[in-house]
């Protein structure tokens, strides 16, 4: 008898390895799906290996990182998108691409189901869930940590150490570094283990992608980054093609000790959560962004996209990226880009990004105009009073009234 084929989505980490494992037990044939999303991959052939020793009848690696960069990182660093004022997305932008690939390979492969390794209490089995379902309506979703026989026999992170190492699964995480970690091009995540304790310090030697502000240089590196539509094609004056100037920017952030956070986040599901994340380039990305939006965007335009941020990085960190209020969204972000075009100066100093300067061929900014020394332009100090009078009206009315 055939067996049903699944395709999970595969890191080749801890959960996922393990998981591989329990689905042939189960009876499936496994398809491990292993996307290159731009993070730091071990070489391709262990990866492949140990998904395969692991029990999985095919081992896909498949390099999506320009996709990432062009339709997922850089409309978000275009809206400006924060989550809860700090959080800039990196985890929850990665799994709709994720999710977009398992179903065509699903269709490829002709399986009726896909599996994650999400756990039952955060956000991601939302995401890639959420994305399953708007990609394919009818698809069978497996979800081991949601299944009682599954995390009853491995309830923690200990068991399933516990359960790789009686398989001879390698895995990288040990109980003696028990945090779990994400990577991808945006920016590397950690969570769990010892920081499940709000007030417990992250341990120095975790961090991967950046240095300590106060191990950082002692001099300012100064930066210029050049946008063309809201796109940034040029670092320091030379052009270089997107995936590139995205991880030249991790590079030179995390030589700055830029873009360490440490915050506790409201899930989605209702609990709140402490993470602890790196995001160097995208960090730097995201203060230029703005500095050449406030030249080339009439003050209107920013305060709409301002309004709707909060909306657009909600949808994105619970799961919606594949919804029709996303479509629309970013319909907007991308029309919004047309015409922030110039270049943005910056210094990079022990962890803190300082904006210096900011030029652009269309920029709304009109010295003539602005400057208190001069009294130049198409602007007429007299018409300022009837403008404040008018505007003022509705609240003298109210006033004059409650006043009486």
């Amino acid at each position: 008898m055939e067996k049903e084929k699944v395709v999970l989505a595969y890191s080749g980490g801890l959960d996922t390895s393990v998981i591989v494992r329990w689905l042939v037990e189960e009876g499936y044939e496994v398809i491990a799906l292993c996307l290159d999303l731009g993070q730091k991959v071990e070489d391709l052939d262990e990866i492949r290996n140990k998904g395969l020793k692991a029990g999985a009848s095919e081992v896909i690696i498949k390099d999506v990182a320009d996709e990432f960069a062009r339709d997922y990182i850089i409309p978000t660093i275009q809206m400006n998108a924060v989550y809860e004022g700090t959080y800039l997305l990196g985890t929850a932008i990665a799994r709709p691409l994720i999710s977009k690939h398992q179903i065509e390979c699903a269709e490829q492969f002709g399986a009726k189901a896909v599996a994650h390794g999400a756990t039952g209490k955060g956000n991601d089995q939302v995401r890639f869930e959420m994305g399953y379902y708007a990609l394919s309506p009818d698809i069978k979703v497996i979800a081991p940590w949601k299944i009682k026989k599954f995390y009853e026999a491995y309830p923690g992170r200990q068991e399933l150490l516990d359960y790789a190492q009686k398989h001879n699964i390698p895995v990288k995480a040990t109980k003696k570094e028990p945090w779990s970690s994400d990577e991808n091009l945006m920016h590397i995540s950690f969570e769990a283990g010892m920081l499940e304790d709000p007030w417990t310090k992250p341990l120095k030697e975790m961090f991967e992608l950046s240095v300590s502000p106060q191990d950082a240089p002692d001099s300012i590196q100064e930066l210029t980054l050049e946008f063309e539509d809201g796109v940034p094609v040029k670092i320091d004056g030379e052009r270089v093609e997107l995936l590139p100037l995205i991880r030249k920017l991790n590079r030179i952030g995390g030589e700055n000790g830029i873009g360490r956070i440490d915050i506790v986040e409201s899930r989605f599901v209702g609990m709140k959560s402490r993470g602890v994340y790196e995001t160097p380039g995208g960090t730097i990305l995201m203060a230029a962004h703005r500095a050449m939006e406030s030249i080339t965007l009439t003050g209107d335009v920013i305060g709409l996209k301002e309004n709707l941020m909060p909306r657009f990085a909600g949808l994105i960190y619970n799961g919606s990226w594949f919804s029709p209020q996303m479509k629309l969204l970013l319909n907007l972000v991308k029309e919004s880009q047309q015409g922030v075009t110039g270049t943005v100066r910056m210094e990079l100093y022990k962890g803190n990004i300082n904006i210096t300067g900011r030029k652009s061929p269309v920029s709304l900014y009109d010295a003539d105009i602005a400057s208190m020394e001069k009294d130049e332009g198409n602007y007429d100090v007299e018409d300022s009073i009837g403008f404040i009078r008018i505007n003022a009206l509705p609240s003298r009315i109210y006033h004059k009234a409650r006043n009486r």
